[in-house]
């Protein structure tokens, strides 16, 4: 009972970081390190909750908190390549800005102090029927599968054909790679470096999307909790890799899903909770240290 419910965890915890990693993936290989992840998933998570409540509609949410994701990423990605900001600078400037508008839209408009509820919020459904959680270990977590767990799954799957085969992904990683090919190509780098940050942003929009609405039903100025840096370490643990990437979230997703258990069992919270963190830091230590070996052989 207790592997089945780590496994239903770990999937549900997984879901936001993969997704969000795959967008920052896409986005690193054109040239840009996204380090306004977090305000994008936390801008998404606020819209989700309030289109899901006005329309009575998952997709509609889903798709708000998407657009507002791009929306939000392709300003972003203008102060880089237009503007000339220091890419790292403008993404934390990013997260204080966005978390800071959204506190005080909670205040001013909803008269709220943090958290946001709405009435009739839709929660994401379940794809497949409930039966199906009789199947033994890996039953509960199938029957908790959402359409965007499917969809970042999909993405793993998808990404290294598009990204290796398609004049897009082509363009994409030519764009970061090397950009004397794009110019001798005539083609526009920053315009291709606009759009997959706008990828990103869309995806981190939906990550944000599944922080509220796969359970919760809820809207927290602490609903993120970090996990837009914790992808961003994913992707960089996986050398820019979609499965790696995706093995790496998969890890902090059990770890977090461990850490919560390990809170109900009398361990003091504080440091438990602190178990995901630790491992991101040493992942990216690890690497850090893997990658410098590589360079002096």
């Amino acid at each position: 009972m207790l592997i089945e419910q780590i496994l239903v965890s770990t999937l549900v915890l997984t879901t936001p970081i993969l997704l969000a990693a795959m967008g920052g993936l896409v986005n690193r290989q054109a040239g840009i390190v996204n380090i306004g992840l977090e305000a994008k998933m936390l801008a998404g998570a606020f819209v989700a909750v309030i289109v899901s409540s006005a329309t009575q509609s998952w997709l509609l949410a889903c798709l708000a908190a998407a657009l507002t994701g791009a929306g939000i990423g392709w300003v972003f990605s203008l102060t880089i390549t237009r503007a000339r900001a220091n890419m790292i600078v403008a993404g934390l400037g990013l997260n204080v800005l966005v978390a800071g508008a959204i506190g005080f839209i909670l205040a001013w408009v909803f008269s709220s102090s943090g958290t946001l509820r709405q009435p009739d919020v839709v929660l994401l459904p379940h794809i497949l029927p409930q039966a199906i959680d009789r199947l033994p270990v890996i039953g509960p977590a199938l029957a908790d599968l959402d359409p965007l767990t499917l969809l970042s799954w999909a993405t793993v799957l998808a990404l290294p054909f598009l990204l290796a085969n398609t004049r897009a992904g082509l363009w994409i990683r030519a764009t970061g790679n090397a950009p004397q090919v794009i110019r001798a190509l005539g083609l526009d780098g920053p315009t291709i470096q606009d759009a997959s940050t706008a990828f990103a942003g869309a995806f981190a929009g939906l990550a944000g999307a599944h922080l509220a609405l796969a359970s919760l039903g809820l809207f927290n100025e602490g609903l993120t909790a970090g996990r837009g840096f914790i992808a961003l370490a994913a992707f960089y643990f996986g050398r820019d890799r979609p499965f790696q990437t995706a093995m790496a979230c998969l890890l902090f997703g059990f770890l977090d899903a461990s850490q919560i258990r390990l809170q109900t069992t009398g361990f003091p919270p504080k440091l438990i909770g602190m178990i995901p963190y630790l491992m991101v830091l040493l992942a990216l230590i690890f690497t850090s240290i893997r990658a410098k070996r590589k360079t002096m052989i």
